[in-house]
């Protein structure tokens, strides 16, 4: 037998080696483009800071300048202080609740102080002090998500419900899709945001929230009527059964063991009585849910944490002229830079 291969397996070794040729290629063009870029970017780079390396004094001037104004501008500026208010609306107003801080925020832009003082019953020196206001969904748990998604997927249609992950519900949600939000207001002032709550106290009731609260409340009494009802029911029976076992045990009907003198009842009846009796249980329980219902949403809206007697000093970056200012101005000279490094280069180019 011979030991040289064949056509056929020549033939596939001459293929197998030139795709692995094809592939070491293509992976060759792609390091070498990786490399083209990171020195294109490395370029541009070199190129925007070297401007700035040649006028080194220039440049330190400026920014050291800009810092100072900054510096000075951020001193004279006067301190903004902010208080969060944690609020779970009932009753669909928590859209009132989003439009009307809109509103709020609309008078504080067009300095309607005004309107503002007549809202949150406030001296209008004092509305003059308000900066903005800002709602966001409050503090959830993984668990409040979880309870939110499994409602959702109660209220949508079966067919869609397998249509929609944990991953893609969660991605969607907008800010209106909590149920306790977080209210920030900013001021000038650092004792204003206690007198605030009174104006965000009429922004949770309207026309429509108003007809949601009538409607469940008399869905709830027609319930609680309806249970009531069931109870005077299964009082009556259980009457009449008591009437039975009376006249049982008159007639003789009731026998006793030997030992522990237990009346043995009729199957029958001890089922039904237990039977009744669970029934009962369940109902008076379908009540007492009815009445914390009622309770605990008989208002528009819950204050879980009211806004500060004081309120805290704003630490945002923004603010810091100091740092803001130099950062502006640097960015600024590298655009004009490289801007004249550009003009020059497809104007001489050929």
């Amino acid at each position: 037998m011979s030991d040289k291969p064949s056509g056929k397996e020549e033939n596939e070794e001459v293929d197998l080696g030139q795709l692995f040729n094809a592939i070491g290629r293509l992976f060759e063009k792609l390091f070498a483009f990786t490399k083209q870029l990171l020195v294109g970017a490395f370029e541009i780079v070199i190129y925007a800071l070297k401007p700035l390396v040649n006028n080194f004094k220039i440049v330190a001037t400026a920014l050291m300048l800009a810092a100072v104004i900054g510096y000075i501008v951020e001193k004279s500026s006067k301190p903004v202080y902010f208080s969060d208010m944690l609020v779970k609306p009932y009753f669909d107003s928590k859209y009132q609740l989003a439009n009307n801080v809109d509103y709020f925020n609309a008078l504080i832009g067009s300095k309607n102080t005004q309107e503002l003082s007549r809202i949150f019953e406030i001296d209008s020196l004092d509305a003059k002090e308000l900066i903005s206001f800002e709602i966001e969904i409050g503090p959830e748990t993984p668990n409040d998500l979880l309870v939110e998604y499994d409602t959702y997927l109660k209220k949508i249609d079966s067919s869609l419900a397998g249509d929609v992950t944990y991953e893609s519900y969660i991605g969607n949600r907008d800010i209106l899709s909590g149920s306790i939000f977080s209210v920030s207001a900013k001021s000038y002032k650092s004792d204003i945001f206690t007198s605030l709550e009174k104006g965000f106290e009429k922004t949770f009731k309207n026309r429509y929230s108003e007809r949601l609260k009538v409607f469940r409340d008399k869905s709830i009494n027609m319930r609680q009527k309806t249970y009531q009802e069931e109870l005077v029911r299964i009082d009556s029976l259980q009457k009449m059964y008591i009437d039975v076992l009376k006249t049982d045990s008159r007639e003789g009907n009731l026998s006793f063991s030997g030992e522990s003198m237990v009346p043995l009842v009729k199957e029958k009846s001890v089922t039904r009585e237990y039977d009744l009796f669970k029934e009962e249980l369940r109902i008076r329980d379908s009540l007492r849910v009815l009445d914390e219902e009622l309770i605990l949403e008989s208002q528009y809206y819950d204050i879980l944490s009211g806004f500060e007697e004081v309120g805290r000093v704003k630490k945002d970056i923004f603010i810091r002229y100091s740092i803001v200012f130099p950062t502006i101005i640097f960015i600024i000279m590298v655009s004009v830079f490289l801007f004249i490094k550009a003009f020059k280069f497809i104007k001489e180019y050929e």
